[in-house]
């Protein structure tokens, strides 16, 4: 347990700094250069997901049972993860509709796939794990969403219907691969299967 809460601190200790710490990421950016800033934090973060994964692996051998999820839950895990997944694609496609509407794509989908595995899960350990995403995901959207209301943009980026068909395409088959194929090979665990 302690070694995936060691990975959770870290991991979004680290993706916390401009959250609770703007200021001072900036000066580093600009003391240390942004390359530097970024290797740091991108090893950081890696260090702390591979705290994550075999800290939970370990915790997922002797399972603390808090409650048994009622078998739709699933269901509404795998809705929730499906537009996760459509709203991961939508952070980096560029010109399209959902990411000019919501401003903060990827958040939103780390917390619409939190709360999908929250639902689905009744161990200590998911609590634990999504929990942790689940919270910081929200803090770190209001913090987005106050950053953007500092600097307001003069007008809205220009959308097309292309790059949202494309967005939600590339979204439905990238969730199609991971949950009958991916999820299983790499978590262990086969959601449909």
């Amino acid at each position: 347990m302690l070694t995936l809460i060691a990975g959770l601190c870290l991991f979004l200790g680290v993706h916390s700094v401009r959250i609770f710490a703007d200021g001072w990421r900036e000066r580093q950016c600009q003391k240390w250069g942004v390359d530097t800033w970024r290797g740091t934090y991108a090893a950081l973060s890696l260090l702390g997901m591979v705290l994550i994964v075999w800290g939970f692996g370990m915790v997922r051998e002797v399972p603390v049972v808090l409650w048994m999820p009622p078998m739709g839950m699933r269901h509404a895990a795998a809705l929730f993860t499906l537009m996760a997944f459509i709203l991961l694609v939508a952070a980096y496609v560029p010109g399209n509709a959902i990411k000019a509407r919501v401003h903060h794509p990827m958040v939103l989908g780390v917390k619409l796939w939190a709360v999908g595995h929250l639902l689905a899960n009744g161990n200590l350990a998911h609590v634990i794990l999504f929990g942790s995403f689940l919270v910081w995901a929200v803090v770190d959207f209001m913090a987005a969403r106050q950053r953007d209301r500092r600097n307001p943009s003069s007008q809205l980026p220009p959308t097309t219907a292309k790059a949202t068909a494309i967005t939600v395409v590339v979204g439905v088959v990238s969730w199609v691969a991971f949950a009958f194929w991916l999820h299983g090979w790499l978590i262990g665990v086969k959601p449909f299967g």
